[in-house]
């Protein structure tokens, strides 16, 4: 059971409320290119992350928009940016950190939503079900590079028909098994 390994960098997820502070009223995001999962785009706007220690210009928004505004950054810009690690899945974001961001026209003050995502596999319904995997599974995958091979475990499964199969990683996380593209790890079922 192979999955493509794919390297989630730091990024912004908006709201369109909050797109209309950060960039002006009535804005829509320009798609640069588009990911892997179905819908989902890199847009050419960038933002700045501001925590209490230090600021991260330049950040990625991925598009389109959502219900609500969310950061995902590694444990090491939250180090940086001095705002606690917490680690949840997208979209998940009670109880976590929040954030300043800066844009072109307007900045806003997040209570929440700064998170470090979980190391996750996306799978649509019919390639979990070729593959015997079940929404929220949680599975260890193997991935062998030249120097620096690995086994993550605590990887989450999210199944859906809005999504297509590959893993997400975080930038910390890549560079710990020197994973570059077109790498695959092997899905090891835990039960």
């Amino acid at each position: 059971m192979k999955v493509l390994v794919e390297t989630s960098a730091r990024h912004v997820h908006l709201s369109e409320k909050d797109l209309a502070i950060l960039f002006g009223e009535n804005y829509s995001l320009t798609p640069k290119k588009p990911l892997s999962q179905p819908g989902q785009f890199a847009c050419e706007e960038r933002v700045t992350v501001v925590g209490p220690r230090n600021s991260i210009a330049g950040v990625s928004i991925l598009g389109p928009t959502r219900k609500n505004t969310q950061v995902e950054i590694s444990a090491t810009d939250a180090r940086s940016l001095g705002i606690p690690a917490v680690i949840k899945e997208s979209g998940d974001i009670a109880n976590t950190p929040g954030c300043k961001l800066i844009g072109p026209v307007g900045e806003i003050v997040l209570q929440d939503g700064v998170i470090v995502a979980k190391r996750h596999i996306h799978a649509s319904v019919e390639e979990a079900k070729n593959m015997n995997l079940q929404d929220k599974e949680v599975v260890q995958v193997r991935i062998a590079t030249p120097d620096r091979s690995l086994i993550f475990d605590d990887v989450v499964v999210r199944v859906s028909d809005k999504f297509a199969l590959a893993m997400h990683i975080d930038t910390d996380e890549a560079n710990a098994g020197q994973i570059g593209p077109n790498t695959y790890g092997e899905i090891i079922k835990k039960n």
